[in-house]
């Protein structure tokens, strides 16, 4: 066996850690609501002229999962459907996750729980272990309906986030603040009585219908990140591309330098999720900020055979003690495996090239493969 055999074959077998995902469908969709969750961007089901089949995830589906599901590499799409609407959700499930080769999951909860699977589940069906992520949001959310004044809110607060950090299984926090202000802010640390001014607005705006709450407020956002750091496990923001509720022009990662040089100073890791596309300000940002962490997660899948791009991008600034793997699946097991899929070929075609052109040694690209795929994360998760 040659060098790029062995190579090959080490990418292809590595066992994964998922540093950032969501759990798979529960229930059996429609065909509507299966492409829904396959377009990031716009909502709800989308009109026949923008169906997530012809596209590059669509086509990544139809060529990788469906010989898992039983119908021939890039089969019709109608066949595709008819074969996984044949099989019940949990039969989908068992196919696919395991096809990942995830050691660990971890798991963040805080959207749509109630459709997906939990984090243990997620590992009973797929194999390996289930870990948690607390989403900072989520926890401000549920804690907001029960106060009556905001002088109680940042103890209140930092109560939760700590015993939501020491129940079993967590092992950092997230923070979807890209989402509700951009990363384009003022990054300080609020005093607890510019927060308590801010929630007494926010508790007075709250409905009185038992309706869900968002937070939005922009001092009780960075409040809830400055407490993640003061908590000490690794913090997870979400950085470039997402669904149109945010804005992609604030979320470039270059805007959170003042908050990395508060992470430094604690001594905290900063986990940049997605980055795309700026998957090389982000790679800047690893290799200046002894915090700062990254992955590709979510872009691979919808990159398709396009994906190796956006990895040999993350190759290129960033130290290699810095990347992570992820796939950010939420909804369809198909996401989950092509996660692992895509990016298995994709580094295969990156490193593979350069061994093969003599600017990188095999076992150089094998100690970065297994860095990325589970030493770097279990490092940095404690797990």
């Amino acid at each position: 066996m040659t060098a790029e055999q062995r190579l090959a074959e080490r990418i292809a077998h590595v066992p994964l850690v998922d540093h950032h995902v969501h759990g798979a469908l529960r229930a059996a969709p429609t065909r509507g609501g299966f492409e829904s969750m396959l377009n990031e961007g716009f909502p709800g089901e989308p009109p026949a002229s923008m169906t997530p089949f012809d596209s590059q995830l669509g086509f990544a589906i139809r060529r990788h999962c469906g010989p898992l599901l039983g119908v021939e590499p890039s089969a019709p799409a109608q066949e595709y459907w008819q074969a996984r609407a044949s099989l019940t959700e949990a039969e989908v499930n068992n196919r696919l996750l395991p096809a990942a080769g995830v050691s660990d999951w971890i798991v963040d909860t805080g959207f749509g729980a109630d459709t997906v699977l939990s984090a243990a589940e997620l590992a009973r069906s797929g194999g390996g272990r289930g870990h948690e992520i607390v989403r900072l949001e989520t926890l401000a959310e549920a804690l907001a309906p029960t106060l009556s004044v905001g002088k109680d809110y940042a103890d209140a607060f930092r109560s939760r986030l700590a015993t939501a950090l020491a129940a079993e299984g967590a092992v950092g926090v997230k923070s979807v603040i890209a989402y509700r202000t951009g990363l384009a802010i003022e990054w300080r640390r609020p005093s607890d009585d510019e927060v308590g001014r801010s929630a007494d607005r926010w508790l007075s705006e709250l409905p009185s219908t038992g309706a869900p709450v968002r937070l939005k407020d922009e001092t009780l956002l960075r409040f809830g990140v400055y407490a993640a750091l003061d908590a000490g496990k690794p913090l997870q923001l979400h950085v470039g591309f997402g669904d149109r509720d945010l804005d992609l022009r604030l979320v470039n990662p270059l805007y959170l330098r003042d908050l990395l040089f508060d992470a430094e100073t604690a001594d905290v890791p900063v986990m940049l999720l997605h980055c795309y596309p700026y998957e090389r300000e982000a790679g800047y940002l690893a290799q200046s900020f002894r915090s700062v962490y990254i992955d590709v997660g979510l872009a691979v899948n919808y990159l398709g055979a396009r994906s190796a791009s956006v990895i040999a991008n993350s190759l290129e600034l960033a130290p290699f003690g810095r990347l992570l793997y992820s796939s950010d699946a939420w909804g369809p097991a198909e996401l989950h495996y092509l996660g692992a899929e895509l990016w298995r070929r994709g580094l295969r075609h990156v490193l593979g090239a350069w061994v093969d052109e003599g600017e990188w040694a095999a076992a150089d690209a094998e100690r970065v493969v297994e860095a990325i795929a589970y030493r770097n994360a279990q490092r940095v998760y404690g797990l």
